[in-house]
This record gives structure tokens, sequence and C-alpha cells, in this order.
């Protein structure tokens, strides 16, 4: 019997996984934002700054599903919403949720940009040369709508690919600490809101806020995909987004004020904008998406009577109400614009809704 034993070295798994990307600069030359498009964007930039800036006394709406995962229906949301819009605009300023990653607390679908066939939940193995593409298609379709568009950045390389044609970004509760992203912060030219911790507490962010006004020295990555030096310019355009905390909500007046006087305090030494916005989804809705309705209305409520820190709201909304879990790829099994991460509110919810407060913006 044959008892020997094969030793020759393995080649390491790591290695046999490593596959290329084409860079930034290469994706957006095969699919570009045009000079006009461009020029779009960056005056939706200037209407969120103005609006923090007190120049702008519309509402700051930002709406639209947790995560996108069908283009389809994202396009057929934002198309409703461009309709919408042309009825409210004089008093909110409506700008489409368009995440393509989705932050895990362990593991799962990590988003559109990662694993768009969503055939990776257990082995890790999506496409994110196709994810990407599929990603940078669709905001380039969502912003020839006529949309600004809203992100959350969850991996800076991943930006690199897609900051052009976001309006305004999020920084989650649990990436405000770090500190690369607010090294990343500082460096991208649109408003960015930063999220409370998961506790409910304003310190991260408001240190996060410190750090990302001010200029930076650090590594990163250029156009080209190559390794590089960066000296950020600091972002002036930062502001706190209250989401709540574990078994605890933040939307109140008695909790916003506390937030802005802590701003404030802050305020006379940065460049920093003392308002906020409320996520009436996540941690304030205690995970019951409905909730998402009276916490806007409240929100609206105080801003009516007077509380101009508060510059706007965030709602998870989609064209069907609630949530469905993976049953596929390519949407096989999936029931049409309904969301497959965080529960969100109906269309007809969003519409009225948002109807409302424009009547009490009035």
């Amino acid at each position: 019997m044959n008892t020997h034993t094969n030793n020759a070295p393995q080649k390491p798994k790591s290695l046999a996984a490593i596959r290329p990307l084409p860079s930034p600069r290469e994706l957006k030359q095969r699919l570009p934002l045009s000079d006009k498009l461009q020029l779009q964007v960056d005056q939706h930039r200037q209407q969120v700054r103005d609006l923090l800036a007190g120049k702008d006394n519309r509402l700051l709406i930002i709406t639209g599903p947790c995560s996108l995962h069908d283009p389809k229906a994202a396009l057929d949301y934002g198309k409703r919403l461009v309709a919408l819009n042309e009825k409210l605009s004089d008093r909110l300023l409506i700008v489409m949720r368009a995440y393509v990653e989705k932050p895990r607390t362990t593991t799962g679908w990590k988003g559109l940009a990662y694993d768009p066939d969503r055939d990776s939940t257990h082995d890790g193995a999506g496409d994110i040369n196709k994810g990407l593409e599929v990603s940078r298609r669709l905001l380039l379709d969502l912003v020839e709508l006529g949309l600004p568009l809203a992100t959350e950045a969850l991996n800076p390389m991943t930006m690199m690919y897609l900051e052009d044609v976001i309006s305004w970004t999020a920084i989650g509760a649990r990436t405000a600490e770090s500190q690369i992203h607010r090294e990343m912060i500082s460096h991208l030219s649109m408003p960015v809101g930063i999220k409370n911790g998961t506790d409910g507490s304003a310190d991260t962010a408001v240190n996060a806020m410190v750090s990302a006004s001010r200029s930076h020295h650090c590594l990163g990555m250029d156009v080209d995909g190559n390794i590089a030096m960066l000296d950020t310019p600091g972002n002036a355009d930062t502001h706190m987004v209250l989401r709540g905390g574990r078994n605890l909500t933040n939307y109140d007046a008695d909790s916003i004020e506390q937030v802005v006087a802590q701003l404030d305090a802050v305020k006379e030494k940065n460049t920093l904008h003392a308002k906020v916005i409320v996520d009436c989804s996540h941690d304030n809705a205690q995970k019951q998406h409905e909730r998402q309705l009276d916490i806007a209305i409240n929100v609206a409520q105080q801003r009516k009577q007077g509380n101009k820190a508060i510059s706007g709201l965030m709602l998870e909304s989609f064209i069907h109400a609630g949530k469905q879990g993976m049953k596929g790829p390519n949407n096989q099994g999936l029931e049409y614009g309904v969301s497959i991460t965080d529960p969100c509110i109906s269309w007809a919810q969003t519409e009225s809704l948002l109807t409302t407060i424009y009547e009490l913006m009035s």
C-alpha cells in the first residue's frame, strides 16, 4: 500500500481569490457623467449647502429604498419621485436614497455594488466588477431623471467610483468613529450627514464633524487605482443625523435641543453647522417601519413651530411596504418593489406623507 504523503506547499486560497478591477478613471470613462449632468449635481449640492446655511428655507427630504437591489424598481420609484417633486419643490428639497452598499452586523448581502446577482449570501463570491458597473449605470440613469441622490459611504474605495453622481452622503453610526472615514469625508466634495452612535450618544458624530472639517495628510487611492498620499481640503458641510440608539429615540424636541446645544458649543471654535436631520427609521422607529409616518409629522411640526436647527428628515420608502427575504438570484421569486433589507413604507404612504408635510411648511 502506498503511504506516501504529498507535502508540497499548497497555493494560498487568498492569492487565488485576487481579481483585478478597473480603476475609477476607467469605469468613469466607460460610463461618463456628462458636463450637463455634472452641473446639475453641483447645483443640487449647492442647494443642500444653502439649506444648511439657512439661505434656503425648504425642508430636506431624503427618501427611498433602504438599499437598491432591482434597477427596474429603483427607476420606477425615481420617476414617481420626480413627478411628486414637481408639485412640492418650492417647500421641500427632495433627495432620493440610492444606497448601493449595505453595512452588515455580521454577515449577509452587502449591496448592489458588491453582489448584484445576490448569489453570495453564504460563500462571499459576489461579482464586484459587475456590481460597480451596474451601480454606476443605475445612478447615472437616476441622475438623468433630474434627481439629487443620497448614498451611505461604507468603503472609501467604492466612493471613488461613484462620488461624482452623489449630492448628499451619509456616514453610519458604526463608521463615524473610524479615522479612515473621517479622512474620506474631509476629501468629499458634497455635504455629509454623520449619524449619532448606536448608543444614542452624539459625541462620536460631533468629534467626526470636527475631524472631517480639517485638512488631513493621509493614505488614499487616486483615480487610476494607485495608492497615493492625499492632502484633503476639509469638509465644511457636515451635520448631524439623529437615528436614535439602543432602546431610545432622539427625535423629540428635548433631544434635538440637547444635540444642538452640544453642536453650538463646538461651533464657536470650528466651522460646523449646528443642524440636524432626523432619521425617522432605525432606532427612532424601534424597527417598526410605519412609525416613520408619525415621527416625520412630529419633526415637521417642530420645524413649523420655529426650530430652524431641523434641516430635514430621512425615510425608508419603496413602492410596496414591508420587506422580504432572499429567495434567489436575479430577482427570482422576489416581489417587485419590496425591500430585501430594512422594511419600508409604501409609495402611497410616502406620497400622502410628503404632501401633508408640504402643507405644514406653508
